[in-house]
């Protein structure tokens, strides 16, 4: 056998191996992660999260225990973040006001995301006069009040945590439909949207197959942004007694609290405005950290 059939015959100069393909998806998280801001409200939310999840085991105290010989005192080792006028740890009772405000912002932002990217899909995809009339809808609401108007729904309906997330959540829609169906009329124009058509799938399998997932990256950056909305509406409503009631507690009722004794017992304003304040940077930050990785502009740069 001749030698030189033992030999290796290099590869032509010039030729690469092929680069291993990618997704926007892929993208999209390479850029987030590199986003510092971002990554850090993700790791604080993650880390509320938890908190909140995990309050019943963690919390120093019961929800309702009260110390009468401390009442209102500052903070200590035995409570870390003070008490309030009666003698209940206020650590305890801002992890417990976490999770309604937090159950309060996820639950009512799914409301509205919901009814907001259905009925802008909707309205998107049927055009003509149909999306007219849905979007002048739209535009009524838009002219109303919207805090007056959740005034009015809780104080009708009653004060109960469950009408609260509906009521927040009715009127938390409208932005979400106008941005959903500005992207599916964009979308649907696309030559695979034509494609479907042409295969005869019906328009609802469209809708729901083919336009809402492709519309998902602005959907996930403007929830992102409206449950830090939400949360602070909750505050507000708390905060002029018409949201959580007692025994119950959130973060704006806390600050209510603490509010009505600034002077005398500073903390009780200080650590619950302190926890909302994080959570609200954190939320903002992880949005507009989503919104520059999803961008496609930001993908070309």
């Amino acid at each position: 056998m001749n030698a030189h059939n033992d030999r290796e015959i290099p590869a032509p100069a010039g030729t690469d191996e092929p680069e291993p393909g990618t997704s926007l998806w892929k993208d999209a998280w390479h850029r987030l992660w590199q986003n510092r801001l971002a990554v850090t409200g993700l790791v604080v939310l993650c880390c509320m999260t938890a908190l909140a999840v995990l309050t019943p085991w963690i919390a120093p105290y019961s929800y309702d225990e009260q110390d009468l010989e401390l009442t209102a005192a500052g903070p200590c080792a035995r409570h870390w973040f003070g008490t309030d006028r009666l003698g209940r740890d206020l650590l305890t009772r801002v992890l417990y006001g976490g999770r309604v405000s937090l159950m309060v912002g996820i639950a009512a932002t799914s409301v509205s995301l919901v009814v907001g990217v259905l009925y802008g899909a909707i309205a998107g995809f049927a055009g003509g006069r149909a999306d007219t009339l849905m979007m002048r809808f739209v535009d009524i609401l838009y002219a109303l009040p919207y805090t007056v108007f959740v005034i009015i729904l809780t104080v009708y309906f009653g004060r109960n945590l469950v009408l609260l997330f509906l009521a927040i959540g009715a009127v938390e829609w409208l932005t979400m439909a106008r941005i959903v169906r500005g992207r599916v009329m964009s979308l649907k124009e696309k030559e695979f949207i034509e494609a479907t058509t042409i295969m005869g799938l019906s328009r609802g399998r469209v809708l729901l197959r083919h336009l809402i997932p492709n519309a998902l990256g602005p959907i996930i950056v403007y929830t992102t942004l409206t449950v830090p909305r939400v949360m602070l509406l909750e505050a507000f409503l708390s905060f002029l007694g018409l949201g959580v009631q007692a025994p119950m507690s959130s973060w704006g009722l806390l600050i209510q609290q603490g509010v009505e004794t600034m002077e005398e017992f500073p903390w009780m304003l200080i650590f619950p405005s302190l926890a909302l304040s994080i959570t609200l940077f954190s939320l903002n930050f992880l949005g507009d950290g989503l919104r520059d990785a999803l961008d496609p502009q930001s993908a070309r740069s």
